[in-house]
């Protein structure tokens, strides 16, 4: 897929406020420093398209950008944990639970874990709930760059153990760096195929 186009529709802080384009949604849904803005400018080639926070947990609002006026991308808010902003985040989490669950437009919604270190057990218990919830995911392993490919692999080795201790299917996942970008036309092709 060749992206022409890419632009900003609006934000929500609840669901109501969320668009209703009846076009194929993709979300992306991200604990703090995982690079999330940076893959959506990178995925999109627009280089502001997604803003970076320098507070990552003061991000609470779903965004929406449009694809080629055909897609949308969904920014869901952080889940990472804060704990002075532990009552806001409950109820951004359960705005976008009902969102995941009711979202008929939704085709798929992308974790993203940060490869660069081991992983944690908030990212794990993320999966363990689209896993039990029935909605459909895949993983995006960020930052490979930012550590050697013997820490990495050690890191995806730990990463497929904890997940088979929650689930025995095999689980669609990209590897994304800076450097190498077969992973962009790889990941259009995954959604493109998601959408016939």
């Amino acid at each position: 897929m060749k992206i022409s186009s890419a632009e900003f529709i609006k934000s929500a802080a609840i669901i109501n406020q969320c668009p209703i384009l009846n076009l194929p949604e993709f979300a992306f849904f991200w604990r703090s420093n995982v690079w999330k803005s940076s893959l959506i400018n990178m995925l999109t080639q627009r280089k502001n398209l997604a803003k970076c926070s320098k507070i990552p947990w003061k991000t609470k609002l779903f965004n929406f950008f449009i694809i080629n006026n055909s897609r949308i991308i969904v920014d869901l808010p952080w889940y990472g944990y804060a704990k002075s902003w532990e009552k806001e985040r409950k109820g951004r989490l359960d705005f976008t639970q009902h969102f995941l669950n009711t979202r008929n437009t939704l085709k798929n919604t992308f974790i993203l874990i940060d490869s660069s270190i081991p992983p944690q057990r908030i990212d794990i218990e993320m999966i363990k709930c689209f896993i039990e919830e029935w909605i459909n995911f895949s993983i995006i392993f960020t930052k490979s760059d930012k550590c050697n490919q013997k820490n990495r692999n050690k890191n995806f080795k730990l990463f497929n153990e904890e997940i088979k201790k929650i689930w025995i299917e095999k689980y669609k996942f990209f590897v994304v760096d800076n450097i190498r970008w077969k992973w962009r036309e790889e990941l259009l092709s995954y959604i493109e195929d998601l959408i016939k």
